[in-house]
């Protein structure tokens, strides 16, 4: 069976935290990559109210097999109750860029650099 990728997307309320979220991913191989973006303006349902509220969101590139490691990875490390967690699967993308994606989240070793903070 063919390899298969995701696109999953998150939000937080501050930059530390989706930076955070970011880099635990990337240090555990449960993502190649993980973009910050932000602040967007977030409009939503919470407890029975409108919200809306200033948020950094976090794009996580992966593949497919190593969805579920991260969704968890995300809720036990996310200020939120109920983070949002969505997996796009990517229908089509660069071969180079794709094989980079699964090479860099094969299971295997942590790396001990990625406990140095980030500048």
């Amino acid at each position: 069976m063919a390899q298969s990728y995701v696109q999953v997307t998150t939000t937080t309320d501050a930059r530390a935290e989706a930076a955070g979220l970011a880099r635990s991913a990337v240090a555990e191989r449960l993502a190649a990559c993980a973009q910050l973006v932000g602040p967007v303006a977030s409009t939503y349902w919470w407890e029975g109210e409108i919200e809306t509220a200033e948020e950094w969101m976090v794009v996580f590139k992966t593949t497919a097999d190593r969805f579920d490691e991260l969704a968890t990875l995300i809720t036990d490390l996310h200020s939120y109750d109920t983070p949002e967690i969505i997996a796009t699967p990517v229908v089509a993308g660069s071969l180079d860029y794709l094989a980079w994606v699964a090479e860099q989240t094969e299971p295997g070793e942590r790396d001990e650099a990625v406990d140095e903070p980030e500048d």
